[in-house]
């Protein structure tokens, strides 16, 4: 497979270098720089915005940068991009429209395909293979405006799977679950990494950032710090991040974080 061949050396799955961008205004990010690990979860989290979509559009060259590039297990995206899932966040999607889970899975099949051809049979086994690996075999026919909002993100990430991606990104994939669907999303999420699959997922919710992740970037407009939870979920460094005080709470092993005022940083992502 070509895939494997491409993931010869020790290039770490992302390498950001020196990133600058932004839109009319200001700059949304500022000399970011970090790489994540193979076959780890990272985390990135920061206020509103923070910078933390641009970061994936960067990424995936859906915009320019000012200054610096990314690199995809050591190479640029567009040798890479058959590497990569991307789930977007649920609001983006338009969930009246009238299709199937199996018809939205199988979208992440037409950098293979294109948009105006069928898909094959391998096509429509790689989907169903996808839709298994989120516990949605089942649903394939069902249309997406049936769907809860848990099915919805698990179909999203079925549709970000089916080219076998070495590296996942993922914008706000918890966001508005539940604690129960988070538990079942993160598992997922485990398995993917246990099988050699990078995870950089954006969020606002810290306690899955302890919970789930590896590793966690704290993000605003510059990296402010970037390690273990255990090391970055602290006062100090979320006060530095979301420029409010924050208490921090540790119950169960994990890291929940309660802002004494309703003030939340306005802008775009």
């Amino acid at each position: 497979m070509a895939a494997v061949t491409e993931l010869t050396g020790n290039a770490p799955a992302l390498d950001v270098r020196d990133l600058w961008a932004g839109y009319n205004g200001p700059a949304v990010l500022k000399n970011v720089s970090f790489q994540a690990p193979r076959g780890k979860i990272i985390g990135i989290i920061g206020p509103n915005g923070a910078g933390k979509s641009t970061l994936f559009k960067t990424v995936l060259n859906l915009m320019k940068p000012w200054r610096g590039d990314a690199l995809i297990f050591g190479k640029p995206i567009g040798l890479q991009r058959n590497l990569i899932g991307y789930m977007p966040q649920i609001e983006l999607v338009d969930w009246n429209f009238p299709v199937s889970v199996m018809d939205v899975t199988l979208m992440g099949r037409y950098g293979n395909i294109g948009l105006f051809r069928r898909p094959s049979k391998e096509d429509r086994d790689a989907a169903r293979e996808s839709l298994e690996r989120v516990d949605m075999g089942d649903l394939g026919d069902r249309l997406i405006r049936e769907l809860s909002g848990g099915q919805r993100r698990r179909t999203l990430l079925a549709r970000a799977l089916t080219n076998h991606p070495k590296l996942l990104l993922l914008d706000e994939p918890m966001a508005g679950l539940d604690s129960a669907l988070q538990h079942q999303f993160i598992s997922i999420l485990r398995s993917l990494r246990d099988a050699g699959t990078t995870v950089v997922l954006n969020t606002h919710d810290l306690s899955c950032v302890s919970a789930a992740c590896d590793l966690s970037l704290c993000l605003n407009c510059s990296v402010v710090a970037y390690g273990s939870p255990k090391e970055v979920l602290v006062e100090e460094v979320l006060n530095r991040t979301f420029g409010a005080h924050l208490l921090m709470v540790h119950m169960d092993g994990q890291a929940y974080a309660y802002q004494h005022h309703s003030h939340q940083t306005g802008g775009k992502e």
